[in-house]
């Protein structure tokens, strides 16, 4: 094996709430595991200001401020964490080979994958400005609908998860008005029927978003524009909430591992297990369902005892 070569027990891809747990318990059992952070060390949660439903904070967090506790958490257990990403890999042989930055090969008896989805956003510059600012632009209504309660929120999307996200607002907020940019939702007829029959979702088809507005620092409303007319209405709204998908972050993996039709890795139900033995997926790599640091977090102990059981039986066999 050439010096330039890395053999590590067992690779961590990403540095989510699941990378991170799986760095704990991988620690925790001798697996020495080497995580890499990726392109958004600590995930989609350093995006987010507050965090208030994760248990064990009773006063909440900031999303930065846990990734760094569990960071730190995993460090203790002397999980060696890296900065870089994984540019390639090749899981077409007995050994899992993994490229990071384009140059560095590390060989790997194991990999747990947790390397998230990215929310889609519109692309607008005011958007991206109060996302960044976390002054009222979120693509989580379950995470952030909560500091919308009796205020009037927008909410952009036609699918079963924008009806979906629509309707878990409409139980918080005063009002939600909902923009579909054609004349029907891409939504089931069940999803289509609950907000069409909430009193208090008001739904705009052939209406796309023109500008997010605000004081420079929240957002205070939604400029909107008729795709037929060309109309340009403002809606008061101090929360702007965006429901068009996710993309998960697999593409790198789609040559050797089982992806659905829209990229989410497909594991082994009830596990983390992949198609590609001594593989494990843990987070939002596999769940498009719940998508939540709690359920992340509990995927990654998952992916980590399943890597740890993998490992014993292999051992076993040889020592048989």
């Amino acid at each position: 094996m050439s010096e330039t070569i890395e053999h590590v027990k067992c690779l961590i891809i990403g540095s989510g709430p699941a990378g991170y747990t799986a760095a704990i318990y991988a620690a925790r059992a001798n697996m020495a595991p080497v995580l890499y952070q990726g392109t958004q060390p600590g995930g989609q949660l350093t995006t987010t200001n507050e965090v208030e439903n994760f248990p064990g904070y009773p006063d909440g967090v900031t999303g930065p401020e846990m990734m760094m506790q569990l960071q730190a958490q995993a460090q203790r257990f002397e999980t060696d964490v890296r900065d870089g990403w994984v540019t390639k890999v090749d899981f077409s042989g007995p050994v899992h080979k993994v490229w990071v930055n384009g140059t560095k090969e590390v060989h790997c008896d194991t990999v747990i994958i947790s390397t998230g989805a990215t929310a889609k956003y519109l692309g607008l510059e005011s958007e991206q400005k109060y996302l960044k600012l976390g002054g009222g632009v979120s693509a989580c209504a379950v995470c952030d609908g909560f500091f919308y309660r009796n205020q009037e929120v927008v909410i952009v999307g036609a699918g079963d998860s924008a009806c979906e996200e629509a309707h878990y607002l409409s139980k918080l907020c005063k009002k939600v008005t909902m923009l579909v940019r054609r004349d029907e939702f891409r939504a089931s007829k069940i999803m289509e029927a609950r907000v069409r029959n909430t009193e208090n979702i008001e739904i705009l088809f052939n209406t796309n978003t023109d500008e997010v507005l605000g004081d420079g620092q929240v957002v205070t409303g939604v400029r909107t524009k008729n795709n037929i007319t060309g109309a340009l209405t403002e809606i008061p709204a101090t929360g702007f909430f965006v429901a068009i998908g996710h993309k998960p972050n697999t593409d790198i993996f789609k040559d050797y591992l089982d992806l659905d039709e829209t990229g989410y890795i497909i594991n082994v139900p009830g596990t983390s297990r992949t198609n590609v033995e001594g593989v494990f997926v843990s987070g939002d790599a596999a769940d498009h369902v719940y998508r939540q640091a709690v359920t992340a977090a509990g995927t990654g102990c998952m992916a980590a005892l399943d890597a740890e059981r993998y490992l014993a039986a292999k051992e076993a066999v040889v020592h048989a």
